[in-house]
């Protein structure tokens, strides 16, 4: 799911004066970057089952313990147009290279964190460092692979790595946290990062673009500045005594919009911008990008909540915790093979509509769960109708991005759709939390008189916050279906084919 980055034009090689013929050590080069790519889909799946151990060990509250998601989705996903535009500039071998050093470094620094600033902190360094690492990778595929069939093929081996890669995160997760510590699902990053580094000094050839290279600052600045205002204005409504209607709520809010509007005004009238408005004004594209919002934000709160269901709850392990989730990830793998050859047939519209509205029932299954719940029949039912639905909708999402899409803005409309997934991720996280803790806020102050309510009624409360969180959910995944069914409009024949391919893998 994180396949969808920053792509270059096809003849990147040629315009960098290079030789286009093929590098004979290009299939060791592939596998180097996959390994990176494997490094940070697995730090995603791993940080979620480890999550509830950090929780306890460094006191997080729960108002506060989706920063450990949302700094990182939030950093990466702010700032990967702008670690794009610096590879592509600086030069894609030299960022792969840093990315994979800073990224190694601040989950070491995750690592040893002694309280959650610390934490945060890190996971936050870490989004940043991948969002140079991203994009610099999916962009030396296509400078390294020139052939059409070949470059298929490489792209095909990215995404298996990107969609197996959150199955094998959420065994190596578990295993990590319950026979070692928590700590160490961060801490793996950094032997994976140093076989990565030192095997791509040797194999992997540096390219970069020419012409004009200059930077939008200010807009990055902007946009990653607004979105964790918002964020940090959802947590502050969910903290006892605040609100959403106190003063540092609102402030938080309205600064917010105050910066997102200026990143607008400033990409309107920017000659070099982050995000030219082109690119997310078309029906089409927009509109992908906007479901892609709103189905990670349905998604990664579905990750959050079912992790704690599991181990609070129902009592099981970290690794017994993975285990569960496996169906889901199978799900996806399996389903979307399938998907990419039935797109041509059908076009993307029908496709999307099916799988948006499949999702939502799955989560809507998910609002019957109780702390006496069987894992196969409540859990398992919505788990496989989520990753048959969202198959069905990604797939498609990543043709579309690129519909209609020049050369020159290739990189930025594929980039687009991971930044709108790991946005929609970080707000869908932080707002779902909010409503989730003054649920449970409102249900013990309604329910608990004496010391023996409070031990009694403490897991009854956190069942109606996973209810309330996965109820919203199922309306953003609602609202995915409405955004496809009003704003997609294009036929099977309107959808890129070498485009198409290389970013749904």
């Amino acid at each position: 799911m994180n396949s969808e980055l920053e792509l270059d034009p096809p003849l990147a090689v040629a315009q960098d004066g290079a030789s286009t013929a093929p590098d004979p050590k290009r299939w060791i080069a592939l596998a180097i970057i996959a390994v990176s790519q494997l490094m940070v889909v697995l730090d995603a799946s791993i940080v979620n089952i480890a999550l509830p151990k950090a929780q306890t060990a460094l006191g997080i509250s729960d108002v506060d313990r989706q920063w450990v998601v949302t700094a990182y989705t939030l950093a990466f996903g702010g700032l990967l147009l702008l670690g794009g535009r610096i590879a592509d500039f600086v030069g894609r071998k030299r960022m792969f290279l840093v990315g994979l050093a800073g990224f190694a470094a601040a989950s070491a620094l995750g690592g040893i964190a002694q309280n959650a600033a610390m934490l945060f902190g890190a996971r936050a360094l870490q989004g940043a460092f991948a969002a140079l690492l991203a994009p610099a990778a999916l962009s030396l595929i296509t400078v390294t692979f020139t052939e059409t069939k070949e470059r298929a093929q490489a792209f095909a081996v990215y995404g298996a790595i990107s969609g197996g890669g959150a199955a094998i995160g959420l065994i190596v997760g578990g295993v990590l946290t319950e026979y070692a510590s928590w700590r160490w699902c961060l801490g793996v990053n950094v032997p994976i990062a140093a076989l990565a580094a030192v095997g791509a000094i040797y194999y992997v050839h540096e390219s970069k673009a020419h012409g004009d290279t200059k930077y939008d600052i200010p807009g990055a600045v902007l946009v990653t500045g607004g979105l964790v205002s918002l964020v940090y204005g959802f947590t502050e409504a969910a903290k006892t005594g605040v609100g959403w209607l106190s003063g540092s709520t609102l402030f938080f809010l309205g600064l917010a919009v105050v910066m997102l509007v200026g990143f607008v005004a400033v990409e309107a009238r920017s000659q070099n911008p982050l995000l030219p408005l082109r690119i997310v004004l078309d029906r089409n594209r927009g509109g992908s990008y906007l479901a892609s919002l709103l189905v990670g934000a349905g998604l990664f709160a579905m990750f959050l909540f079912l992790t704690y269901y599991f181990q609070v709850n129902l009592g099981y392990s970290p690794l017994k915790s993975g285990l569960a989730f496996l169906p889901f990830s199978g799900g996806i793998i399996v389903t979307a093979g399938l998907v990419s050859n039935l797109l041509p047939r059908t076009g993307p519209k029908p496709l999307m509509v099916l799988g948006s509205i499949m999702a939502a029932v799955g989560l809507l299954l998910f609002t019957s769960i109780s702390d006496t719940s069987s894992w196969l029949t409540h859990v398992l039912p919505g788990e496989l109708l989520m990753s048959v639905g969202l198959a069905l909708v990604f797939v498609p999402l990543a043709s579309l991005s690129l519909m209609g899409v020049g050369d020159h803005d290739a990189g930025v409309a594929s980039a687009m759709l991971n930044t709108s997934q790991q946005i929609g991720g970080s707000l869908g996280t932080a707002l779902l939390n909010t409503f989730y803790a003054s649920a449970v806020t409102a249900y013990l102050a309604s329910h608990v008189r004496t010391r023996s309510d409070l031990r009694t009624q403490t897991p009854l409360a956190l069942i109606h916050g996973y209810h309330v969180a996965f109820w919203i959910g199922v309306g953003l995944l609602a609202a995915a279906s409405v955004a496809i069914i009003v704003l997609i409009n294009a036929r099977r024949d309107d959808l890129p084919a070498e485009g198409a391919v290389a970013v749904a893998a």
